[in-house]
């Protein structure tokens, strides 16, 4: 093993999910709201932008912020349209709050977003009494004129931790109780926060009710590292027998933690260190070292546990022995892009074995070089996640567009070269 150049402990950003919430759940709150380590991409922008659009002091971004909550009942009619820019999280979530005041909400996206469908999560509220309006094919631009809500309880026919939280976040502006039913576990962020702030969260193994509060508490938290982030370097140390990657203060949440428990199956050394809980989170510190890698099924549960990670596993399956069979991913084809086919295509385009299946992805690993051009079609996971595969020694690759990182990862670039030369270059 050649001598690390660097420590190998690389600090990943705030996550992703819990920085979006955060922003929301302290405007909705009663007095004044702290938020330490918040994620400053493109996305948590648009969900601060849209925020102050109807009403909320939302400062500039930063590593502390404080924000003054205007209260569960206290947001205004927007000053125009809704940009929620790449974001499917600010859209689907702030949907679900504006759901619950008498006034007209239009949101936008850009072209990424407009793709994406909402009618998943425009029909649990149209349940719960507010009209949602789509453009042709269930896509942005959305109107959502809200009112009045009903107690609903949803049955979801997917995992989605978006329509969830929506759901929830209705019910909690109007006052009324609901209960989301998903057929598999997905994030909990929302509820977790929730309760932190005084809500009502009942969990009946895959139900999960909300009896809401006449007010929620203010909030106080310091955001965990994002380990959808950490993935990217946990997946680099992996991908190099003997290399050790350490990953403070990552958010250990159960739902989150899918790609790190698949690497250890797959052979890498993984473990975790000082578990401690912060603000309703788990956090902790992953320590992850190289090691010979063997290809195994994915499948099930386990998939929306690292849904953001299997086009990174994908990348990783190009060189572990054998055969990575990935299943039950059918949510891929509706993401920033159709990450099946676009992770698929790029794989064989550089040289790898690798088939679509109409729910995931076949990928047989080899040690052969991998060389040639990414196309991302706009996609910062798809980028970073090649990234990572482009810097495995011998592979040549060049990502089109390494600027879309920007939409999660700030910075990541450089992260990704200092962690490079600190597992030997």
């Amino acid at each position: 093993m050649a001598a690390l150049k660097r420590p190998s402990v690389v600090r990943v950003p705030g996550d992703k999910s819990i920085s979006h919430r955060a922003l929301m759940l302290s405007a909705l709150a009663e007095g004044t709201s702290r938020v330490r380590g918040i994620l400053e991409s493109a996305d948590v922008q648009s969900t601060a932008t849209v925020l102050r659009r109807l009403g909320v002091d939302v400062p500039a971004l930063g590593p502390e912020i404080t924000i003054v909550g205007r209260g569960l009942r206290a947001l205004r009619p927007p000053t125009g349209m809704l940009d929620c820019g790449n974001s499917g999280t600010t859209a689907r979530l702030m949907a679900g709050i504006a759901a619950a005041f008498p006034f007209e909400s239009r949101f936008e996206g850009d072209a990424s977003l407009s793709r994406r469908p909402m009618g998943r999560v425009a029909a649990p509220l149209r349940a719960m009494g507010a009209t949602v309006d789509l453009a042709a094919g269930d896509r942005l631009p959305m109107r959502v004129h809200g009112g009045p809500l009903h107690p609903t309880r949803w049955e979801s026919d997917r995992a989605s931790a978006q329509v969830k939280s929506a759901v929830l976040l209705a019910g909690l502006v109007a006052g009324v109780e609901v209960s989301v039913a998903e057929p598999e576990r997905s994030r909990d962020h929302t509820e977790r926060m929730l309760a932190s702030q005084g809500a009502g969260v009942v969990i009946d193994d895959l139900t999960v009710s909300l009896i809401p509060p006449s007010a929620l508490r203010p909030l106080y938290l310091h955001v965990p590292a994002d380990p959808s982030s950490a993935a990217f370097f946990a997946a680099l140390a992996a991908l190099r027998p003997g290399a050790r990657i350490t990953l403070p203060d990552v958010c250990l949440n159960p739902t989150r933690s899918g790609f790190f428990e698949t690497l250890s199956a797959m052979g890498a050394d993984v473990s975790v260190e000082g578990p401690r809980e912060e603000g309703g989170e788990i956090v902790g510190e992953y320590v992850v070292g190289g090691a010979p890698l063997r290809g195994i099924p994915v499948g099930g549960g386990a998939v929306p546990a690292m849904i953001d990670e299997l086009p990174l596993l994908a990348c990783v399956a190009t060189r572990a022995e054998g055969e990575t069979r990935i299943t039950g991913a059918g949510e891929l084809r509706v993401k920033e892009s159709d990450r099946i086919a676009a992770v698929v295509a790029n794989l064989r385009a550089l040289g790898a074995d690798a088939e679509e299946l109409p729910d995931g992805m076949t990928v047989r690993g080899s040690e052969r070089p991998l060389k040639g051009r990414v196309v991302t079609h706009g996609d910062h996971r798809l980028a970073m996640a090649f990234g990572v595969l482009g810097a495995v020694p011998g592979n040549s690759i060049e990502v089109d567009d390494p600027h879309c990182t920007i939409v999660s990862f700030p910075g990541f670039w450089e992260r990704l070269d200092d962690a490079v030369q600190a597992v030997g270059g």
